[in-house]
Order: C-alpha cells, then structure tokens, then sequence
C-alpha cells in the first residue's frame, strides 16, 4: 500500500495543479470507497484551493469552506490529465481545477474523500495521531520516553500511528536494519542510545525515499504515471534468504504483528 514517501510524492505531484486554483467541479462517478463519499464534499466547488498538505498519509486540500481529505488506501492513485481522457472502471472521482483533472483510481476501493468543516487535525481520524517523523516533534528521545515499559515488539511500536505518523511496514524494517535493532525486541527494552540511532534511521531512509519517489511494489504510481525507485535501494525488505549487505549471511522473514519482517540476526539484536 502507499505509504509516506508514496503519498508525499503525490502530494508534490498535484500540489502544482491545485494551489490557488478555484475547484470548478468534484465528479464522482462511484462513491463506494471504505466509507461512503459524502456529498459534502461539493461544498468547496468553486472556492479556491488555499493549501495543500500532507498529515501521516492523508492528503488535506483546504479550501476557505472546508477541507477535503483524501486517502489512497491500499491500491489507490491520484493521476494529473491535461486532456480528454476516458475514465476507466476503477476511476472513482475527478477533481477539475481549470483545465486540469485530479483523477482518483483505486482498484481495492479501500481510499477515502472525505469533507470537514474546522481544523483537518480535530478530524476524528488525525486528532489521536502523532507527530510527522520529519518534523522537530520527533526524536530518539521522544521515542524513548514513551516506550518506558511497552512490552509490545519494537517495529509494532514505530508502526503505530500513535506514537508516529507514516513508519509503514516497509520502511520500518528498513530503518531497524540501519539501526542495528532487532524487530522482536521489546519497545522497553530499547535504550536511549539507539532509539536515537533509530529516528535517525527512519528520518533517513523516509527522505532518501522521497527523494527517489517512493517504492514500486504492487500499486503505486506517481501523479504522472511514473513509479517509484526506492525500491532498488532496499536493504532487506523483501529479500530473505538474500545475502546481508553487511555481514553476508542469508536475511530472515518473520511475521510480526500480521505484517512481514525482514532482518539480519547477525547485523540486528
């Protein structure tokens, strides 16, 4: 599914189609996403857009009478057509600003676009969230500090959206390979040390990612189509039993969490 880097991407991609730009229609041709797309969401027709952001892995348009909040779920892309295109079946919405059309595709139907009224953070699904692992909020320290006694395994923990915003199950393994931790150890038993190895890591691998356009898996596609290259600089996500970078020994896969790991027991304690 997309993940941070992927969703910042795209964010960058339209962000230049949209900027201060009136929405001169919200086309929905299937409004059957994760929860129904309400028909607020054409209250911000023509009102300009006054921003646009990303928190975690919404994309936020605000407009002077609301804020739509797209999410791409599991299978989801948003495409920028400067020209008559037909929509195809799993094209669910267009946002037309002039003579550019935002086209949402999404095979799994698992996105969203949804409308709010106030502050996109008093959202219910962005009011409990933690801070972006990009911004000054977020440290070793911090992590450190709100770990004290968590039994739960340390990717579990950088994965919840709680503690931050945007660590998915790919960059999370990635991360604790740089880190040198391994992902079944507990929360509570990281030290301060190498939680501050870790927000590094994770900062690291996030930007190097953004950078390079996010990771090509299954779904994901730019705003213009192009896939992401990240993934060819993957150090041990989706290569078990693939030789260690560093130490040479075959990687492991492990499921944690119902997610898949991957790690070096040599590299990673």
């Amino acid at each position: 599914m997309p993940e941070l880097p992927e969703v910042e991407t795209t964010l960058r991609g339209i962000a230049p189609h949209m900027e201060h730009r009136v929405i001169d229609a919200i086309e929905v041709r299937d409004d059957r996403l994760r929860q129904k797309i309400p028909t607020a969401v054409q209250r911000v027709v023509g009102h300009q857009v006054e921003s646009l952001r990303r928190r975690a892995k919404y994309i936020l348009i605000r407009t002077a009478n609301g804020t739509l909040l797209i999410h791409l779920g599991m299978s989801g892309s948003l495409r920028v057509l400067t020209s008559e295109q037909e929509p195809s079946r799993h094209d669910h919405f267009d946002i037309v600003t002039g003579g550019t059309t935002i086209r949402y595709n999404d095979p799994r139907r698992f996105g969203l676009l949804l409308w709010h009224d106030s502050s996109p953070e008093s959202h219910p699904l962005l009011s409990s969230l933690g801070p972006e692992p990009l911004g000054d909020a977020f440290d070793g320290d911090y992590l450190y500090q709100k770990s004290r006694g968590r039994r739960l395994a340390v990717k579990n923990y950088i994965m919840d959206g709680r503690v931050v915003v945007g660590v998915g199950n790919i960059y999370a393994s990635e991360a604790l390979f740089m880190a040198g931790i391994s992902p079944v150890r507990a929360a509570g038993r990281v030290s301060l040390a190498r939680y501050r190895a870790l927000a590094a890591a994770i900062r690291d691998v996030l930007a190097r990612a953004i950078r390079r356009g996010g990771t090509t898996l299954r779904d994901f596609v730019d705003s213009d189509g192009a896939p992401g290259y990240f993934a060819q600089e993957l150090l041990v996500y989706g290569r078990a039993g693939q030789a260690c970078f560093q130490c040479g020994r075959a990687l492991q896969q492990r499921v944690i969490g119902q997610r898949s790991s991957f790690y070096c027991k040599t590299c990673q304690s």
